[in-house]
């Protein structure tokens, strides 16, 4: 006859299966089928971000463009000034000078193919201040100025009144920096640019003494004057 088992024999492998039942239960459940797509970084405000992209990306664009103006400014005026000196010329020649400058400018705008108007402010201003610097006839100088960028606008192709315009606003800026007569300055300026129109045709002179009304009184008389007769062309 065989031995009966003892009681703690027999009850061993139910231990055993509790015991791993228990494990399976406190053990990690593995994954199983997709995985949870990763976190995405946060998304853009909409027009927002859009705002505040064009916002920065402006002003960035804007002092560019303020140090190339003052960049012109100082070129126009070191090489009035300073071609002045070098040569020994009188003050009075500081308006020849003046007038090279911008037959320059025009030449590289014409050869660029673009930046008359957007550099014309700064190159008048620049000239303007380099020729007082040197004790020269400054409203001279601002009158053949006027005329030599309304001459140089038509040679290239480009916006008459919009230049003159241009060139008026920055010898008057100039004329309020160096402390002289703004309103003599503005009406040389002014009187130029109009007489310089006259050789190009009635239209240019109606453009430019358009965009200039108001700048300084009198301008109408000279646009008058400038203007030609219908009396004279029978």
């Amino acid at each position: 006859m065989k031995k009966s088992e003892s009681p703690s024999k027999r009850s061993a492998p139910i231990r055993e299966k509790r015991s791993k039942s228990a494990s399976a239960q406190h053990a990690p459940v593995e994954e199983t089928g997709t995985k949870s797509p990763p976190a995405q970084p946060p998304r853009a405000e909409g027009s927002g971000s859009a705002q505040k992209t064009i916002k920065e990306g402006i002003i960035n664009g804007f002092q560019i463009i303020n140090q190339v103006e003052a960049g012109l400014v100082d070129l126009a005026r070191n090489t009035v000034s300073d071609s002045v000196r070098a040569t020994g010329a009188v003050a009075n020649e500081a308006v020849g000078v003046a007038s090279d400058v911008v037959k320059g400018t025009v030449a590289a705008a014409k050869e660029a193919g673009t930046g008359l108007l957007e550099g014309t402010k700064s190159i008048a201003k620049g000239i303007i201040i380099g020729v007082s610097e040197v004790g020269g006839d400054v409203l001279g100088a601002a009158a053949q100025t006027a005329r030599d960028v309304v001459k140089g606008a038509a040679d290239v192709g480009g916006d008459v009144a919009l230049v003159a315009r241009r060139a008026v606003d920055g010898m008057v800026e100039a004329a309020s920096q160096i402390g002289g007569n703004v309103n003599e300055v503005a009406k040389a300026a002014v009187n130029g640019a109009i007489e310089a129109a006259g050789s190009i045709g009635e239209n240019a002179v109606k453009a430019v003494c358009g965009i200039l009304a108001g700048v300084v009184s009198g301008a109408k008389d000279v646009a008058g004057a400038a203007l030609p007769r219908k009396d004279k062309e029978s």
